[in-house]
């Protein structure tokens, strides 16, 4: 799990292309045995962050939620790790997760909405919060406006349990 620590912390991401960015920076730098949680309201750029990521790892697109299949798999088209995409939203526990039997150790695995179900999974990842602005709440947002250019703040730590 190497990470370049001048990403760690809180910062903004003023566009969703700088969300992509973000996420190509990082995949850059990732490999086999990665895990990466992400949190977040809907369209808070969870899945845009994740586009990015799969382009700086190098794997077979296009990436997009993978809310309805559960999960899926990016082979790489680069000789590196494939990407693991995986939207817990619809599961209601760990051992659900569990069930997947995800390739944890040979691949790199992004899990959106797995805060609380993903920890014992690994013995440290990354936890991604990503936030939008006041008052933009899944019950309150325009769903025309989900991808739209509002700040984000993007909170970056390493779990380990």
């Amino acid at each position: 799990m190497s990470l370049d620590p001048a990403f760690l912390g809180r910062s903004e991401v003023a566009t969703a292309e700088a969300m992509e960015e973000l996420g190509l920076r990082i995949g850059e730098q990732l490999e086999a045995g990665d895990l990466l949680i992400l949190t977040g309201p809907l369209g808070a750029g969870k899945t845009t962050f994740t586009r990015g990521l799969a382009e700086g790892l190098g794997v077979r697109g296009p990436v997009q939620s993978p809310t309805f299949v559960i999960a899926r798999t990016h082979p790489s088209l680069v000789g590196r790790a494939p990407l693991v995409h995986v939207d817990a939203y619809r599961l209601g526990t760990g051992a659900e997760l569990d069930d997947l039997d995800l390739d944890l150790t040979r691949s790199v695995v992004v899990i959106e909405w797995g805060r609380g179900m993903a920890e014992d999974l690994a013995d440290s990842w990354w936890d991604i919060e990503l936030e939008r602005p006041v008052g933009a709440t899944g019950d309150d947002i325009d769903p025309s406006e989900l991808d739209s250019d509002a700040p984000r703040i993007v909170t970056i730590t390493r779990g380990v349990r």
